[in-house]
């Protein structure tokens, strides 16, 4: 996770990140949001990475399911819906960032400024402490 005009220059320390997680985690299903700049870094990245390594599985998150037009995955992607559909949809990015803190393994966030990411950190963070996540902050 991350935000929508998140610096080029956290793609390699992203890349590196996803590469511990696939080497020494045993990580190989990543899923990614599709609207800011730091995921358009996550998609070229793990593409990249899948090029090396085919047993990585991507997915798409797309939070807005039943309110707006389908979207299309990029290639080598599958859409994945989170389970938030009575959420109303000025919510619906919030809630979806909420629900994949409560059912991963492990996170890749890199927060931003502005916006909702702290409170996804502490949450995810709270959820850390308990012994059920394992977050990488970049």
């Amino acid at each position: 996770m991350g935000g929508r005009y998140t610096s080029d220059k956290v793609r390699e320390p992203l890349k590196e990140a996803i590469e511990k997680h696939i080497i020494e985690y045993g990580a190989n299903a990543f899923y990614v949001g599709y609207r800011g700049n730091f995921d358009r870094m996550c998609i070229g990245v793990l593409r990249e990475l899948r090029e090396k390594n085919h047993s990585i599985i991507l997915y798409i998150v797309e939070p807005y399911a039943l309110t707006k037009p389908k979207i299309e995955a990029p290639q080598g992607f599958t859409l994945f819906y989170p389970e938030i559909e009575h959420v109303p949809l000025p919510y619906a990015i919030v809630s979806s960032n909420r629900y994949m803190v409560q059912y991963c393994e492990y996170l890749i966030i890199c927060p931003s400024a502005v916006g909702n990411s702290r409170k996804i950190v502490e949450f995810a963070q709270r959820r850390e402490k308990q012994g059920l996540i394992k977050i990488t902050l970049l």
